[in-house]
């Protein structure tokens, strides 16, 4: 499991995260939701280590602040909201920084094989920059797959920690890249993914941790946390949880344009 006790963060003279206690199982799809500065992005970066932070993180049942950061690499990528490259690299040979011997591979079936896997196979010898946005995000998604290829290693399993992974991507896009981490989570890994997006994360998740104010709202299915009451209370306005009639999925919908503050005439 992945594992976070009593987390706290502070940034500045502000507290982004208090006391949050978090777990992610391996075989399933965690995903952490919220509204605009609730936390989310800072809750991954304590668990990736990113930010300092007062509680404990166990990967695997071990405290990641006793490991190296190879040995961590080993077990865990991670895919941020965005990416920068300051230097003319391929395609191929950003993948390829996810290998153990990075971008000075020469063996590239694994990294092929990632870029297949996002649909980008053609793009392989193209500079990166030259890329959209949503193709820079995919590249990155081929990177940290190649970095923990197998889900299980060993026995241990092996994790994908992605910030907004869908954000910059097309609807097409976006299920395919929830298909590759759903299909990893069902092959014995972790993945713990941050997401606005509360149709696809009803969808696609198996646990869902609801983050306000930088507190754990709640915990649980996605049936226990995206209810009208804690979703309403998270976001300040009225929202409904509805089921397709044919499919039996959850879906969210505002219930109203009202916003739960004073009325705008009054002020």
């Amino acid at each position: 499991m992945l594992t976070a006790r009593n987390i706290s963060v502070t940034l500045g003279h502000a507290q982004v995260l208090a006391h949050v206690d978090f777990t992610a199982r391996a075989g399933q799809l965690t995903a952490i939701v919220g509204p605009n500065g609730s936390g989310k992005t800072t809750l991954l970066r304590a668990l990736t280590g990113d930010v300092d932070y007062s509680g404990t993180v166990l990967l695997n049942g071990t405290d990641t602040q006793g490991q190296r950061p190879w040995q961590l690499a080993a077990q865990r990528a991670v895919l941020p909201q965005a990416t920068t490259m300051a230097f003319p690299f391929t395609v191929i040979e950003v993948v390829r920084i996810g290998l153990t011997n990075g971008t000075a591979a020469t063996h590239d079936s694994r990294a092929m094989q990632a870029l297949r896997r996002v649909g980008l196979a053609h793009y392989a010898n193209r500079f990166y920059q030259e890329l959209s946005g949503g193709e820079q995000q995919r590249v990155q998604l081929a990177r940290v797959l190649c970095q923990v290829w197998a889900p299980v290693e060993d026995g241990a399993p092996r994790w994908l920690l992605l910030d907004e992974p869908v954000a910059s991507l097309d609807i097409g896009h976006q299920l395919e890249v929830m298909e590759i981490a759903r299909g990893f989570a069902r092959s014995g890994g972790g993945v713990v993914a941050v997401m606005h997006d509360l149709n696809l994360t009803a969808l696609y998740a198996d646990e869902v941790a609801m983050l306000a104010g930088g507190r754990l709202l709640a915990h649980g299915t996605p049936a226990d946390v995206l209810t009208d009451a804690t979703l309403s209370d998270a976001y300040g306005c009225a929202l409904r949880v509805n089921t397709a009639p044919q499919a039996g999925h959850t879906f969210i919908l505002p219930h109203a344009a009202n916003l739960m503050t004073e009325n705008w005439s009054a002020s």
